[in-house]
């Protein structure tokens, strides 16, 4: 018998240092848009926001991943596949390396750490890094479908949420998110928790590996209440891309507006593309 596991709220640590979507897109690698609706008592912050799965760091050093973000410079950035101190046999350069830690060290950035799951000796989860002071930050669990004792049947996932200070004085939700790999049933229940959960909090932003196409149920949740901040390009594999998982969405619809937006080719450092997306907000 399927049950849905309960969802639990826990702390975090802190590091100091597509179809369905409405889209404002045109096609290729880099997409440019517009803000010309919005008037000018709404475009109050202007943002460049990056999200990448870094696939544990099997095939590149935390100095390589820092570099790539330092040459972009984004303002938040969300993280996806993140180990804490393990001593995964995939990656044995990356034996005891906190990632979170040693990419805000190298970036100069706060961190913001998410365990999903204890794993080879530490922890497996995701993160973020921003520009800007961290105020509050929360890690939730996402749902699961249990068996009958009890046990998730998928692996346990979480969204990591952080209300940043921006330098005008207004604060924003940032979410990085990773959602399940192996079954649409559990992202489309983890899509609507992320929608009931975020329902009154504005302005947001959620950036993350969503495990799904555009054109899925899942994603079509999510777009509900969100508006999709990137291009159509594929984001996985990194040399030679087949399908779209990865995302930027903003809320509330009509009050972001995406400036401009690139799947960064060519990038090889994972598995998957990194996107940066500029947005006013």
């Amino acid at each position: 018998m399927k049950r849905i596991c309960n969802i639990i709220s826990a702390a975090v640590f802190i590091c100091l240092a597509a179809t369905g979507c409405r889209q404002n897109v045109s096609g290729g690698n880099a997409v440019t848009g517009s803000a010309d609706a919005m008037s000018d008592a709404t475009v109050s912050d202007t943002l460049k926001v990056m999200t990448y799965n870094l696939r544990f760091g099997e095939l590149a050093a935390m100095s390589d991943f820092a570099d790539f973000i330092n040459a972009e410079s984004p303002d938040i950035v969300a993280l996806q596949e993140c180990d804490w101190a393990t001593y995964r046999e995939r990656a044995p350069k990356q034996h005891g390396v906190k990632f979170i830690n040693e990419l805000a060290y190298r970036t100069g950035m706060f961190g913001l750490y998410g365990k999903s799951i204890d794993y080879k000796g530490g922890y497996y989860g995701i993160g973020l890094l921003s520009r800007y002071p961290i105020v509050k930050s929360e890690r939730i669990r996402l749902p699961n479908i249990c068996d009958a004792d009890g046990k998730p049947t998928a692996e346990p996932r979480v969204m990591l949420l952080a209300e940043i200070e921006l330098p005008s004085g207004r604060h924003i939700t940032f979410i990085s998110t990773h959602l399940e790999v192996s079954s649409s049933e559990i992202r489309v229940m983890q899509a609507k928790f992320i929608n009931e959960r975020m329902a009154d909090t504005a302005p947001a932003l959620l950036a993350g590996d969503f495990n799904a196409a555009p054109d899925t149920p899942e994603i079509g949740e999510i777009c509900s209440l969100w508006k999709n901040l990137t291009g159509p390009d594929f984001t996985i594999g990194s040399t030679n891309p087949v399908k779209k998982i990865d995302y930027i969405f903003g809320k509330p619809k009509d009050g972001v507006e995406m400036i401009s937006t690139e799947t960064v080719s060519g990038t090889v450092l994972s598995d998957h593309l990194p996107i940066v997306s500029t947005v006013v907000l």
